[in-house]
């Protein structure tokens, strides 16, 4: 949900051609596959639609090549720190660290064994998130920055 999310608001900020957003789950469980249908689901409900999502695999080699990881809860953000060892070094952090309301939470919780307003509850913290984080990019973009180092209250992607 979140690449999709942000996906959006970094299209809407006319920041497209500057801003590469995927997302890639931290096991193989889902490869290829398309958008878990509760997600799709709660997407569509937000206005979300014709995302043509497939889920694939972080891959820890290539992690070096990113500007800024984004983990939605601890447990994925320790995942991705065993997976890709110094490669995210101060370019990790979580997406909620983003949310301006967040009010000290620091996880997005997996909605993957909830029901469709689990699902909706999410993408509602999702979507809070996405926007602090598109307006940080696009704040650290016009000022010739990066957002790389940032360790805010610390969020792969349930969906």
């Amino acid at each position: 949900m979140a690449e999709v999310i942000l996906r959006s608001l970094v299209a809407g900020a006319g920041l497209s051609d500057r801003v590469g957003v995927s997302s890639a789950g931290t096991g193989p469980w889902h490869e290829g596959e398309p958008m878990d249908p509760r997600a799709r689901e709660a997407l569509a409900a937000a206005g979300y639609t014709d995302h043509g999502h497939i889920a694939h695999q972080f891959d820890p080699f290539s992690a070096g090549d990113l500007d800024l990881a984004v983990a939605l809860d601890r447990r994925h953000r320790q995942t991705l720190e065993s997976l890709a060892g110094h490669r995210l070094d101060g370019r990790l952090t979580l997406l909620r660290s983003f949310d301006a309301t967040a009010g000290g939470a620091v996880d997005v919780p997996d909605p993957y064994y909830g029901d469709t307003a689990e699902f909706a509850g999410c993408l509602r913290m999702i979507e809070a998130g996405c926007r602090g984080l598109a307006a940080a990019l696009e704040d650290a973009l016009a000022a010739g920055g990066s957002l790389a180092g940032r360790r805010g209250p610390v969020a792969g992607d349930p969906g």
